[in-house]
């Protein structure tokens, strides 16, 4: 969905009354959860079309206060030696494109964005299509290890609407309508309630870490099966294939 019209253009200057912000869209590593450094250590500014980090340049005129009894938590949103050496700017933790036309559009938070197959998987783009589905109530997508294999592949945990059934075949067909082979999540989980943090944010690190072993997980799993061409269940031997790569992903 488009963003709105952007006020400038990454790298110039936003007047405010008595401030002027400063900010950038810059490199970021979502394997590595942190910017690009060039040769000198410094961050990369990505050009329109890209996706980067928003940051923003902290000045006296532009302080940024922190969070209250967080120092920790406070440090770790500034970032410092960005384009010189002594310079401090804002992580915003928000992953943008800014296209041509300079309008701007949210892509995802850091740490939300995985890969798979040398490509970025934005989870809230994901989600977004996963929970049009018509017996969807709630959808939380991730990134699961799978031995053998570089990046993370994509996961759901959904939430089922009442009094619907889940319909592996409509919903195979929905996500290869609407989503590139590479995004579309590989295994899905259905939960009774999907959970979230102190911030309203779903929480992730738990599931990912079980993964998709159907002998661990007790509740209902299921596997994108591009032959039958519909999310079949997750048995024991799918499982065991793909660990063993005989069968391929």
């Amino acid at each position: 969905m488009r963003g709105e019209p952007a006020v400038a253009e990454a790298g110039m200057t936003l007047h405010q009354p008595e401030k002027v912000v400063t900010y950038e869209l810059i490199k970021y590593d979502v394997e590595k959860d942190e910017p690009v450094r060039d040769g000198n250590g410094y961050c990369i500014k990505v050009p329109k079309g890209e996706v980067g980090l928003l940051v923003c340049r902290i000045t006296q005129l532009t302080p940024f206060s922190g969070y209250a009894g967080g120092k920790t938590q406070t440090e770790k949103k500034k970032l410092r030696d960005v384009f010189k050496k002594g310079d401090l700017y804002f992580n915003s933790g928000d992953l943008l494109m800014m296209d041509h036309e300079n309008f701007i559009y949210f892509h995802d938070r850091v740490g939300d964005t995985f890969r798979w197959k040398g490509e970025n998987v934005a989870t809230t783009e994901v989600a977004d299509i996963v929970g049009l589905v018509d017996f969807v109530q709630e959808v939380n997508v991730y990134g699961v290890s799978v031995p053998g294999h570089e990046g993370r592949i994509g996961m759901a945990s959904i939430k089922m609407k009442e009094d619907h059934e889940f319909d592996g075949r409509k919903l195979f067909k929905h996500v290869a309508d609407y989503l590139p082979n590479y995004a579309r999540p590989r295994f899905l989980r259905i939960q009774d309630t999907i959970e979230i943090t102190g911030t309203f944010k779903h929480r992730k690190v738990t599931l990912m870490e079980e993964g998709f072993n159907p002998a661990v997980i007790k509740d209902a799993l299921y596997f994108l099966d591009d032959k039958a061409e519909m999310y079949v269940p997750m048995t024991e031997d799918i499982y065991n294939a793909i660990n063993d790569k005989t069968l391929k992903l």
